[in-house]
């Protein structure tokens, strides 16, 4: 099982890892390493055949979910659908979701959650281009 490790922090950053990705198993949250405030992303992996052992919803939370490898079936209420690598998924509140694989290598994804309608200003409505020495 892989487990999260905070490999770097200053007062603006924090860069954690969970290893590698290929051969990752299990289920890592990286909230409380990285010390975020705006969302909780995880880690997961479905070995072939598995499903999630629980339908759940969240109340002020949606979730999106970006497949990574594997390929597998989703289901948000009674709707079900094929997902695969690139698959990107989002489910509001209120509506009970689960995944399961279906395909002969593990289904490993990751789950961003964040309060849905929270999302004001993106991309460049939300930045601004900087000057600074470059030193990479």
């Amino acid at each position: 099982m892989n487990e999260v490790k905070l490999l770097n922090k200053g007062d603006k950053f924090a860069h954690a890892t969970v290893g590698a990705i290929h051969g990752f198993e299990g289920k890592q949250f990286v909230k409380d390493a990285t010390g975020a405030t705006s969302c909780e992303i995880s880690f997961g992996t479905l070995p072939t055949g598995a499903a999630v052992p629980f339908f759940h919803s969240h109340k002020a939370n949606e979730e999106n979910y970006i497949i990574l490898s594997g390929h597998g079936k989703f289901q948000v209420n009674d709707d079900v659908f094929d997902i695969a690598e690139g698959s990107v998924i989002r489910v509001a509140t209120n509506s009970d979701r689960n995944l399961k694989c279906t395909s002969a290598e593990p289904l490993t994804y990751i789950c961003i959650q964040a309060k849905e309608g929270s999302l004001g200003g993106y991309t460049m409505t939300d930045a601004e281009i900087t000057e600074r020495e470059n030193r990479l």
